[in-house]
């Protein structure tokens, strides 16, 4: 009959105090849940809503970095240029070295790094950490051969191809990336495996463009030396000029 009546609380229909307390915390649990997915609501709503997220940190690190390794590339060439003819001066061979800048080539490859290949390989980087969040050394050699397969050959043969179409050069275009972007592909595949593999397993996810783009200050410096060499162009000039 305790059971009947109320659990062998006192009272009928066991309205005794633990009935009471009970009776309060499920309600206060109901409202708490209530308002627990009210608010999980509102925020997939407000998740949904806001879309893509441009990363504009990454970009311009990436554009900054970039922007450093033209510039390192373009006073070396300007050095050599004019080594014999150097001013005592540092400042006249600041000014010297300066003085053929070439701004457009240098906004060329930044815009490329900020548009493309910045926030490009935040994604990137993103996707393989959801695909792969745990670290071991399986996920790291598989997260190294994914980034130097796909996103190597990606990346390089976009910068060449943005950089081309830049200078006129479309029809030029496949001798260009055959001469040039396959050896800077191979080279690039010594010098970004050991990089990447910092990456990976050091860096932490926020870090790791900027990162990256602090290795690339080299590759960039590389990079844009190859890009703006004539001496493809001109060999390409030549063949076309012999077959017609």
């Amino acid at each position: 009959m305790g059971s009947l009546a109320g659990g062998g609380n006192w009272g009928p229909f066991g309205m005794g105090s633990n009935n009471f307390d009970d009776l309060n915390r499920r309600r206060r649990r109901r409202r708490r849940n209530s308002g627990e997915s009210k608010a999980s609501s509102s925020g997939e709503i407000a998740a949904s809503g806001s879309g893509y997220r441009f990363p504009v940190k990454q970009a311009a690190t990436a554009a900054s970095l970039c922007f450093t390794g033209d510039t390192i590339a373009q006073v070396r060439q300007n050095w050599v240029k004019h080594k014999d003819n150097l001013p005592d001066n540092p400042l006249d061979v600041a000014a010297t070295l300066l003085s053929e800048h070439d701004w457009v080539r240098a906004l060329r490859l930044s815009s490329f790094s900020f548009l493309l290949h910045g926030p490009g390989s935040y994604a990137w980087y993103q996707f393989l950490d959801r695909l792969m969040p745990i670290k071991s050394p399986k996920t790291l050699l598989i997260k190294v051969i994914m980034n130097q397969l796909l996103l190597g050959p990606t990346t390089t043969a976009s910068a060449f191809t943005w950089n081309n179409l830049w200078l006129g050069r479309g029809s030029q275009l496949p001798e260009i990336l055959k001469n040039d972007a396959i050896p800077a592909l191979i080279f690039g595949y010594k010098f970004w495996i050991p990089v990447s593999a910092v990456n990976f397993w050091l860096i932490p996810l926020e870090f790791r463009v900027a990162y990256m783009c602090t290795g690339g200050i080299f590759w960039n410096f590389y990079l844009s030396s190859t890009m703006n060499k004539v001496k493809s162009v001109d060999k390409i000039k030549e063949a076309g000029e012999q077959a017609s």
